[in-house]
């Protein structure tokens, strides 16, 4: 492999961290999501069963929707954040290797304006 085709591999393979970066950031998101329809449908479940709101059959499955809706929803993100972060950490390790087999310069100072 010649410098030209590890600074292309380089190159794609910071794409792929970014996009990665991006997909572990939005799985956080909805995540986060998901915990919030757990607590609020679980609230709305304890209210009810305490006294503290009427029992209403459709509030009541609206939020064992929201229970189970947040679990599923928490869980899988969950799921994909972890295989993502293993995809970008490999990727990272990868880049980090091509870089090492390129003969980088140092770009000495030319004496210009600072």
């Amino acid at each position: 492999m010649n410098e030209r085709d590890y600074r292309d591999e380089i190159v794609r393979l910071e794409e792929l961290i970014d996009e990665l970066a991006a997909t572990i950031e939005s799985c956080r998101k909805f995540i986060l999501a998901g915990r919030m329809l757990v607590i609020g449908g679980g609230a709305v479940l304890v209210a009810m069963l305490i006294g503290a709101l009427p029992l209403n059959p459709s509030v009541m499955a609206v939020a064992v929707a929201a229970v189970l809706g947040g679990i599923v929803a928490a869980g899988s993100s969950h799921s994909t954040a972890k295989e993502a972060t293993h995809e970008l950490t490999a990727a990272e390790a990868k880049r980090a290797a091509l870089i090492g087999h390129i003969d980088l310069r140092l770009v000495s100072d030319r004496g210009g304006p600072q």
